[in-house]
């Protein structure tokens, strides 16, 4: 891995009213390409009920067209909300969140953590009061909280329930890993001993950058949690509820545990490990497909880990599906 050269990322905008130390809390929104939805994004992170300073870093990843750059100035020039607005040259989304986080780090003198939510979510009143609270109360490095869906269209399938949108976790409490970047607090100190660049770019158009980079932190032996009550509400659309997205995204997180697996214990003894355990997922996938699908009554819930295992499966052979590549189509 290579870390960006300071060229990579450039300042667009700073609000007036930003005072960069005294923030102790830096929110960093990546976006591309959804400079209405980042408003309302950014909205929400504004009216948040949280009595400790606080403020956003939001990182462009269009260099060419600048919509969200632009629609996060016309916000924060309003003065509701103190913030930076950078520019991330390298496309990818890896390289958005590094910008982003190294941005924090070299600006931010006196931040104690980040909190980190997609350019497509608005965040409860509270959630940041509650991610803080649990960092402190559970003593963890890491907190991870509910995406919860919000489909463009209204739907009776409880396809909130599928486990592409289920959280891992239904209470709060320590838990042993996270796995996504959409709604989580990182402590000053994970960012302060992890090396740069944080998310590794091979990532960058599969996803996974996130579960990388969280298995590395818990083999620096940082602690994770998971607060329930903070929630934020992603906008899912219509795209993302069809039979083939769903297969993509199913297969896709089937890849991205296997290079991860493949990265934590390289060498030849340790690829046959993972292989061995991929034939055997895919082995018992059947029986537990019959079994998640009887359990929900959806034959779409249980061929999920049909395809987790087939995705597992197809990476060993380097078959692995770049579902970022096109954003518009994802």
């Amino acid at each position: 891995m290579t870390e960006n050269s300071i060229q990579d990322i450039s300042l667009f905008y700073q609000s007036p009213s930003l005072d960069t130390e005294a923030a102790d809390i830096v929110v960093t929104v990546p976006t591309f390409r959804r400079p209405q939805q980042l408003a309302q994004t950014l909205r929400s992170i504004s009216d948040q009920r949280f009595d400790r300073p606080y403020c956003v870093v939001v990182m462009e990843n269009d260099d060419e067209h600048l919509h969200g750059a632009l629609a996060a100035r016309e916000f924060l020039a309003g003065d509701r909300l103190p913030g930076l607005v950078i520019v991330a040259h390298q496309r990818g989304n890896c390289h958005a969140y590094n910008a982003g986080w190294r941005t924090v780090r070299e600006t931010f003198s006196n931040y104690n953590a980040i909190a980190v939510m997609d350019d497509d979510e608005e965040a409860d009143p509270c959630w940041l009061r509650d991610l803080c609270r649990a960092a402190d109360h559970f003593g963890a490095d890491i907190v991870g909280a509910p995406q919860v869906p919000i489909f463009e269209s209204e739907r009776t399938d409880r396809l909130e329930e599928h486990p592409v949108f289920a959280p891992p976790y239904l209470h709060s409490g320590r838990v042993p890993i996270l796995y996504s970047s959409g709604n989580v607090l990182i402590g000053r100190q994970v960012l302060e001993s992890m090396p740069m660049p944080y998310l590794d770019p091979v990532f960058n158009f599969i996803g996974g950058g996130d579960s990388d980079f969280y298995s590395r932190a818990n083999e620096h032996g940082f602690l994770f949690a998971w607060c329930a009550t903070a929630p934020v509400f992603e906008a899912i659309p219509d795209r993302r509820t069809s039979g083939s997205w769903l297969t993509a995204r199913s297969r896709r997180e089937g890849a991205i545990s296997a290079m991860i697996e493949n990265r934590r214990r390289p060498g030849l003894s340790g690829r046959l490990r993972t292989l061995a355990k991929s034939l055997l997922m895919l082995a018992a996938s059947p029986l537990r497909a019959v079994k998640h699908g009887f359990k929900h009554r959806s034959a779409a819930f249980g061929i999920y880990y049909v395809h987790v295992a087939i995705g597992r499966l197809l990476a060993e052979f380097g078959m692995i599906n770049e579902q970022y590549r096109n954003p518009e189509a994802n």
